[in-house]
């Protein structure tokens, strides 16, 4: 029993591994932009490093060739979903506050829940039902239910927007990867997304290096952890799970994020946060006390 569950364990151990690497990206891109490089040039230069990074890995494994049809693929979904996701979700903050937006946001997890349900891909379980609204009741007590009255409906649309993006995003890139090592799918990917902020630094005219050891520093984290480290890591973990069990446990994410920034940038570590994180935490044991023995039909 120890040994069929054990790949449900490891999977989930990378989807928290990714989410807290994730979580750590708004920290170090504000560090990085308040030490004077601007957000185009230090996504381009995040996605550049950790594209190098995962090319030299790679080329010493000797394992980087696959089918070109799934190499563009994957540059696609980076180039496109994610890059598009990115910028929406900076352009969001300019109709809401940070609470709000992460509240729309990540109702993400019952969109991907709802689809997957609708398509048939993956069973809405009843443990799974139960486990998402734990999950999402940690969400409202972290950031609070955003009052409709006061904020942009068009800043309402768009987050929700952003969310089923999301939502859809992630059962593609558990086609995508399928039968690709976790590894090399993610090169592919961030190679896409890297060419997507190319062009962007290049059509805004904001391309530029980064001038100080300090500004190196956090670029460099943002490659390794947040880019290398958190793709790959996703990746292993969703070809294992399936979008539902994946966009659950991430919801993590938010509660790493706000320890970060209570640490790094001076931010108020809340009661609410904190039980919040409690919630979340018992929507992944859920999900893990009630796993199914034998490997599932998201197995790649």
């Amino acid at each position: 029993m120890l040994s069929e569950r054990k790949p449900i364990v490891e999977a989930t151990g990378m989807i928290v591994l990714s989410s807290c690497a994730f979580g750590s990206l708004s920290t170090l891109t504000v560090l990085t932009t308040r030490s004077g490089l601007p957000l185009i040039p230090a996504m381009f230069w995040r996605y550049l490093l950790a594209a190098g990074i995962l090319l030299i890995f790679l080329l010493k494994q000797s394992n980087l060739i696959i089918a070109r049809k799934n190499a563009l693929r994957l540059m696609l979904v980076g180039g496109l979903a994610q890059s598009t996701i990115t910028f929406l979700s900076l352009h969001a903050l300019n109709y809401l506050p940070v609470g709000p937006l992460a509240f729309l946001f990540y109702t993400y997890p019952a969109w991907v829940a709802l689809i997957s349900a609708v398509t048939g891909r993956e069973n809405l379980t009843l443990s799974r039902i139960i486990a998402l609204a734990i999950a999402m009741s940690g969400i409202v007590v972290m950031v609070g239910l955003p009052s409709s009255g006061s904020l942009s409906r068009f800043g309402v649309i768009l987050a929700l927007g952003i969310a089923l993006l999301y939502a859809l995003y992630l059962p593609v890139l558990h086609s995508a990867q399928k039968g690709i090592p976790a590894s090399v799918a993610s090169f592919y990917l961030i190679t896409g997304v890297f060419t997507a902020f190319l062009l962007a630094s290049i059509v805004t005219g904001q391309a530029q290096i980064p001038h100080t050891p300090a500004v190196w520093r956090y670029v460099i984290l943002l490659a390794l952890w947040s880019t290398v480290i958190a793709f790959a890591s996703l990746v292993a973990g969703l070809r294992v799970l399936g979008p539902v069990r994946t966009s659950i446990i991430a919801t993590i994410e938010p509660f790493f994020t706000a320890v970060l920034a209570s640490l790094f940038l001076g931010e108020i570590l809340t009661r609410n946060t904190v039980i919040g994180g409690v919630l979340i935490a018992g929507a992944v044991l859920i999900l893990q006390i009630t796993a199914q023995q034998a490997p599932t039909r998201d197995l790649a």
